[in-house]
């Protein structure tokens, strides 16, 4: 690995790390042990590949950045109550196929509602 894929990989979980409250970039860059150039370069790849945001910020009278991490962790509650699991036709459904989830009403109910609970829709109520 090189040694710019390495300090971005390590820059990413630096910022990962911080959390909500995010990282000054200068402080993202002493932690590599890099140079501010490099600091500020790898920043601007990572949020070029929009993997992280930067909010220009002033800390101790000179500008900066407060670099937060974009990546979020799926949550096993986010998709607990997909309707894709209690269905009947799981085995079936395909892109192209007669079945699919780009054409599922119930399914496009499901994430039009936020996620909540929607009860089974039988293909005589469709």
């Amino acid at each position: 690995m090189s040694r710019r894929s390495d300090l971005e990989q390590r820059a990413l979980k630096l910022i990962k790390g911080a959390g909500d409250a995010g990282m000054l970039q200068r402080d993202m860059w002493r932690a590599l042990d890099a140079t501010s150039r490099e600091g500020s370069r790898i920043s601007l790849r990572l949020a070029e590949q929009q993997l992280i945001t930067r909010e220009r910020e002033l800390a101790n009278g000179r500008w900066t950045h407060r670099l937060f991490i974009n990546m979020r962790p799926v949550l096993l509650d986010s998709i607990i109550d997909v309707p894709c699991m209690m269905c009947d036709d799981i085995q079936r459904c395909e892109v192209g196929g007669g079945i699919s989830a780009l054409e599922c009403e119930v399914l496009t109910q499901w994430l039009v509602s936020g996620s909540q609970s929607l009860e089974h829709v039988n293909d005589d109520d469709v």
